[in-house]
């Protein structure tokens, strides 16, 4: 009495539903492949990337001598108003 009742499952087609190829495949080129360049492409992201480790390594090291630069200037400047 209190159990919902649940819909039919509804029968699936038999016949298989095969897709059809609407789009031909892409020539290459004059016939060349792109594999070459694919080296290359690696290459210049793998610079890419240690370029920009660097960049932020001399940022970080910049900011932490700065740092060190302002709390020695006001250490001194404490020792020399004493």
């Amino acid at each position: 009495m209190f159990r919902p009742k649940l819909p039919d499952v509804p029968t699936l087609p038999t016949t298989p539903v095969v897709p059809q190829q609407t789009q031909a495949p892409v020539p290459t080129a004059s016939g060349r492949s792109l594999t070459p360049y694919a080296g290359a492409a690696a290459a210049m992201v793998v610079i890419g990337v240690v370029l920009t480790a660097l960049l932020a390594a001399v940022a970080v090291t910049a900011i932490s001598v700065a740092i060190a630069a302002v709390v020695l200037r006001s250490l001194a400047n404490g020792a020399n108003r004493r």
